[in-house]
């Protein structure tokens, strides 16, 4: 059996897909080109993706049309809002398979160095790199690792900042009778997101916080547990793309990194 490259996108996939994109009617006079079609653009998307290739050498003789017009629609559907619109579609199918454990999540980041765009505000000095210029890829995740959000900060930005907001931007998710679930019953992280305030508001939201005091000696045991946000992490920087941040802009590497959350999700749904 021929393994399926990571770039194609399944029939099953692309049913999901196809609903969610922009539709584009041809002018009836001066029609202009016809439009490339969406789902080979979609692929060459994703060849950028995981094999970290620039844009202009994109292989014509692959059918995925020019790196240019992948490029503008990548940018067209961030957007558009395709990949939250898409996560949330591939957590529900997840949620009424019974593959969602809402019981307790997992939080962490990662550093990766940028390249380009040091003027742009999700650029930073890294405390981790000798203040070299870099991003930070912050990850939840469900008791099984599953990815629930992604979002992209500079580097220089302390991980607690993002914890609320990661927490509050899970889509309610539903796919099973009863009310959508949106917040899991346990938070865990490590001890860069110990901080008083964000245990009381963790609280007030119904989330028991299991966060790792500063100060104390290794061996809470939480580890056993959060290991799975390092493990989505690990997974999230299998394509070439997201392991260094080429992209000037940063909307351009948020949707790279968005659809690689989606590609994660969709490994798992199908």
């Amino acid at each position: 059996m021929t393994r399926r490259k990571p770039w194609e996108v399944s029939d099953e996939l692309w049913a999901v897909i196809e609903p969610l994109l922009p539709r584009r009617e041809r002018r009836y006079r001066y029609p202009g080109r016809k439009r490339i079609d969406d789902r080979k653009t979609l692929q060459g998307i994703l060849f950028v993706l995981y094999t970290g290739i620039q844009w202009e050498y994109l292989p014509q003789e692959l059918g995925f049309g020019s790196g240019p017009t992948c490029w503008r629609r990548l940018a067209e559907w961030q957007q558009a809002g395709v990949w939250a619109q898409l996560q949330q579609v591939l957590l529900d199918r997840l949620r009424a398979a019974d593959r969602l454990d809402f019981s307790r999540a997992a939080i962490d980041s990662s550093h990766v160095p940028a390249k380009r765009g040091r003027s742009r505000p999700k650029v930073g000095p890294s405390p981790v790199d000798r203040g070299r210029p870099g991003s930070k890829h912050h990850v939840l995740t469900d008791g099984g690792g599953t990815v629930l959000r992604v979002s992209l900060t500079g580097g220089h930005r302390n991980d607690v900042t993002q914890l609320l907001p990661l927490i509050d931007t899970v889509p309610p998710v539903r796919g099973r009778r009863g009310r959508p679930r949106r917040r899991p019953r346990a938070l865990y992280a490590d001890r860069g997101y110990d901080h008083g305030i964000y245990r009381r508001r963790l609280r007030q939201r119904n989330i028991v916080p299991r966060i790792a005091h500063r100060g104390q000696a290794h061996g809470s045991g939480l580890g056993r547990i959060r290991w799975v946000a390092e493990a989505a992490i690990a997974h999230l920087h299998g394509p070439r793309r997201l392991r260094v941040r080429w992209e000037a802009h940063d909307e351009m590497h948020d949707a790279f990194l968005q659809l690689a959350a989606c590609m994660n999700l969709a490994r798992r749904a199908f």
